[in-house]
């Protein structure tokens, strides 16, 4: 995890399809990318970012994610996030991420994700799926 330093970035294009909307995600009912595809395109580019520079064994997991939602992008543009890996503080690390369409800035977060072991992760998450549930 040396290797993990602020000022790691990548960019993510993706164009924006009838799947990626509000009213396909049920988080609206408007035909324009949706909250929850935007969320998923940031946290992929956090995650772009990171590529080559962890651990062999060694993932992250989201852990927060703090986002505005700016502006309507509407079905067949081309959207794009950036993330910067802006601080190193033990196993957590801490984007700022911003995305645009075609026309403007259309969303902005801070984003926190968490360094982990993979397999011991895998491990006690497969675990608790054996426990007893409550109902």
């Amino acid at each position: 995890m040396d290797e993990l330093a602020p000022g790691l970035v990548a960019e993510l294009k993706q164009i924006v399809t009838v799947a990626d909307t509000a009213s396909k995600w049920g988080s609206g009912l408007v035909p324009v990318f949706s909250t929850p595809s935007l969320v998923g395109l940031m946290e992929s580019a956090a995650v772009a970012a990171l590529t080559g520079h962890l651990a062999p064994g060694q993932t992250t997991v989201g852990g927060h994610i703090d986002v505005h939602h700016l502006a309507a992008t509407p079905v067949g543009m081309q959207v794009r996030a950036r993330a910067e890996l802006t601080a190193v503080e033990g196993r957590k690390l801490v984007f700022k991420i911003q995305a645009w369409d075609e026309v403007e800035l259309i969303g902005e977060a801070n984003h926190e994700r968490f360094v982990i072991d993979e397999a011991r992760f895998i491990g006690r998450v497969q675990a608790k799926g054996k426990q007893p549930r409550t109902p």
